[in-house]
């Protein structure tokens, strides 16, 4: 069975992140990937120089276009940009209930530049959060979301997935994707919660710049893998192994003078 999948996310025209990175690690992991365009940026692998926001209603009227006629088994959501597009799809995705969210908080780039606005932040907490089944932050980015410093450590990191994990919904099993790839050293534990276990997925940081869209591409994995394995932890450790194989096999491309991309379709391109 060949599940569908949809991003909604913004435009990265170098096709390293977002939408057209969504797509690819979609694609390439066996669904047939849809699109809801959240934001317009102007960038490369060197840094962002605009953002275009999309208008609210035309949000809205390209998700309910697609769910009216599609059937989607999994949605990630990633780049929204401002607060009433967060609020809208919020609203949307809690009329179609689709059967699994990945929330990828994305805040900002790896340049840098932020591409989600203050006012934004707390209906992504407040209206997203507790629809997602498995949210996917960064240890910056779960600062934010709980208004405290970031995490330095390991130990840190349990304490900061068990409180993210209290902003999400009591009455079902949904998940917490701590990354830990901002940690000091070479090791690069990531944790996993549903706030009985406490999952530990352990990785080695690998020499190389081409990190650009790391975080959507593991989301955009974990989207694709959760229909078919029915299994979050399972689903987790699969897209942490093909990140890791995508970064490892980046040197393949040939892409810009920045951050380069992964390559999301190491398995498929000889």
């Amino acid at each position: 069975m060949i599940f569908n999948t949809l991003t909604i996310a913004g435009v990265d025209p170098s096709g390293g992140a977002g939408i057209l990175a969504d797509v690819k690690t979609m694609s390439a992991l066996g669904t047939y990937a849809c699109a809801v365009v959240a934001a317009l940026t102007a960038q490369n692998t060197k840094g962002v120089s605009g953002v275009q926001p999309i208008t609210p209603d035309f949000v809205r009227q390209q998700i309910d276009t697609l769910f009216d006629d599609v059937h989607i088994d999994s949605v990630k959501i990633g780049m929204l940009g401002h607060e009433p597009v967060t609020r809208m799809v919020a609203e949307r995705l809690a009329y179609w209930m689709p059967d699994h969210i990945v929330l990828d908080p994305v805040m900002v780039a790896k340049s840098g530049d932020v591409l989600l606005d203050k006012a934004a932040i707390a209906t992504l907490r407040e209206a997203l959060i507790p629809l997602s089944t498995v949210i996917t932050p960064n240890l910056p980015e779960a600062g934010v979301l709980l208004g405290e410093r970031e995490a330095d450590s390991l130990k840190d990191m349990y304490r900061v997935a068990e409180r993210l994990r209290k902003l999400m919904d009591h009455h079902r099993t949904v998940w917490v994707m701590l990354k830990g790839g901002h940690l000091p050293g070479n090791d690069t534990v990531d944790l996993l919660t549903d706030g009985d276990r406490m999952i530990e997925l352990p990785g080695k940081r690998i020499d190389t710049r081409n990190t650009h869209g790391t975080g959507c591409t593991l989301s955009a994995a974990l989207c694709a893998l959760i229909p078919g394995t029915g299994d979050v932890p399972q689903a987790a450790t699969m897209a942490k192994a093909y990140i890791e194989t995508a970064i490892a096999r980046s040197g393949q491309l040939n892409v810009g003078h920045g951050h380069g991309p992964v390559h999301h379709f190491h398995a498929l391109w000889s």
